[in-house]
């Protein structure tokens, strides 16, 4: 049998009821031995209880040859070989970031001998940068806790990604004085996402590459082709006597059919590599595709586009084109809206497109697993373009107020699209 033992506390014994289970009665009558039974699991309810409440620091065996001992705080050994053998660094520091305690991983991050790295600051590990966004996190992270991503940097001048996970200490509900860390090396992940990164844009050229193909075997078989059976359809209309109104106007028909067919293969073709990016620049392909749109859904599209003094990087006007094709293709399926308006702007080193609706708009934060994913893959796939080029979206939507798509690409790197702007 084990019995609990309360830790020493201030307020009266009352306060605190015996957790120790009696002992099960032998009787042959059922009634005593429900009530011995009862009896033993209100005491196990109240060891449970005050176990969860610290008011218990030892649990003491017994059995009918010896009396042994456990004691919680003992396990406090334990707990520290456990963290010394984390692959992550555990700290525990002051408000002021004096660091009381800190494992051998940590050491290990900064290059330092564990005497060195206890007792100093922990800001001397952080870029000057990294220090405000830290305070911060401090501030705002409550008993809730919170996480950011910083650089650390180490003794030899090396500088490390980490995550860094903080959460308040206290001590019996005293007031907050010191905070736990934990500081994960992100140096394999960010290597991970670089490799995927990577592999994300040779994924997207060699999709551009298929598409710009598919979209030349359209122009030059399939739409020639169409054309040819066209003419051929309005020759014979014009071969046919006038008494011949039935195939007359089955043979008119069939042409405007096949001319129908034509152009929307043409679009197709268009919308997969539109040859006008390649031979013009991004602008006059943004005033065509926005002049299609509004002839195709019938809304109301501004385009505010000022000719451009040279042309952009190549990979940024299609990174660019790709997000304008989303964002309206968005508009057209959910928004409801009934006017957009798209603007291009370029700074020195700046480049951003805006494409803005008054539709239904959205929540950009879905708790809805399938509003998610209905919503999901187009943003990502915006995102990613621009990621692809160094850029950003930001997606700015709020319920029944519209939404405003905004890329961002930087201009300092890249090829130069060929032409003139």
């Amino acid at each position: 049998m084990k019995t609990p033992r309360r830790k020493k506390s201030a307020r009266p014994e009352s306060a605190a009821p015996r957790a120790a289970m009696p002992p099960l009665r032998a009787t042959n009558g059922g009634r005593s031995r429900a009530a011995g039974l009862q009896a033993r699991l209100a005491a196990a309810e109240e060891t449970l209880r005050a176990i969860r409440n610290g008011e218990v620091d030892a649990m003491v065996g017994t059995d009918q040859h010896n009396r042994q001992v456990f004691t919680l705080e003992g396990a406090g050994h334990a707990y520290q070989m456990l963290i010394e053998s984390m692959n992550e660094g555990a700290l525990t520091l002051t408000t002021d970031k004096t660091i009381l305690y800190a494992n051998r991983c940590f050491a290990k991050m900064v290059r330092l001998p564990l005497e060195q790295v206890i007792g100093s600051s922990f800001k001397q590990f952080l870029t000057v940068e990294d220090r405000q966004p830290l305070r911060a996190m401090l501030k705002r992270a409550g008993k809730a806790g919170s996480k950011v991503q910083l650089v650390l940097r180490a003794s030899n001048g090396s500088q490390l990604p980490v995550l860094i996970s903080v959460r308040p200490l206290a001590s019996n509900g005293a007031e907050i004085v010191t905070v736990g860390m934990v500081v994960t090396d992100m140096t394999e992940t960010r290597r991970n996402e670089e490799l995927l990164r990577k592999f994300s844009q040779r994924l997207v050229q060699v999709q551009e590459a298929e598409r710009g193909r598919v979209a030349l075997e359209l122009h030059d078989h399939i739409t020639q082709l169409l054309c040819a059976i066209s003419v051929h359809c309005q020759t014979l209309a014009n071969k046919l006597l006038a008494s011949d109104d039935p195939v007359l106007n089955e043979t008119t028909l069939l042409s405007e059919l096949v001319g129908q067919a034509a152009e929307e293969v043409e679009r197709i073709s268009r919308n997969l590599r539109p040859s006008i990016l390649d031979h013009l620049g991004l602008v006059a392909v943004l005033r065509s595709d926005s002049a299609e749109f509004v002839k195709r859904t019938g809304l109301s599209l501004k385009v505010n586009c000022p000719p451009l003094a040279a042309r952009l990087p190549a990979e940024t006007e299609l990174a660019l084109y790709r997000i304008l094709q989303e964002a309206l293709k968005n508009v057209e399926q959910h928004a409801r809206a009934r006017r957009v308006t798209v603007a291009l702007t370029k700074a020195a080193a700046l480049v951003q497109l805006v494409i803005k609706d008054d539709g239904v708009g959205f929540d950009p934060e879905p708790s809805s697993a399938r509003r998610k994913a209905k919503r999901g893959f187009g943003l990502l796939g915006m995102c990613e373009r621009a990621n692809g080029v160094g850029g950003v979206v930001i997606v700015k939507s709020v319920p029944g107020q519209g939404t405003t798509i905004r890329a961002q690409i930087p201009l300092h790197r890249a090829r130069v699209g060929g032409g003139g702007g």
